[in-house]
């Protein structure tokens, strides 16, 4: 397994909003909480941020959504 740089911090959280989080999660501990929560959210900020190059890479792939004979066809 590969080792992850690990730093401690001393933060408050607001024990609400945790407990929730770790509820919606189905984490056990603080850790696992935040830290899920964090990965969660950069992923969630990968999917969205769409590149001009994923555009050009869409309308490369779908020349059919261009074409009003095709597209015609797919609402009969």
């Amino acid at each position: 397994m590969e080792e992850v740089p690990v730093t401690k911090r001393l933060v408050e959280i607001d024990d609400e909003v945790l407990e929730e989080a770790r509820r919606a999660l189905g984490t056990v501990t603080m850790k696992d909480t935040v830290n899920t929560a964090s990965k969660d959210a950069a992923q969630a900020h990968q999917r969205h941020s769409i590149t001009e190059d994923d555009v050009r890479r869409f309308v490369e792939a779908t020349p059919d959504l261009r074409d009003p004979e095709i597209m015609a066809k797919a609402w009969e």
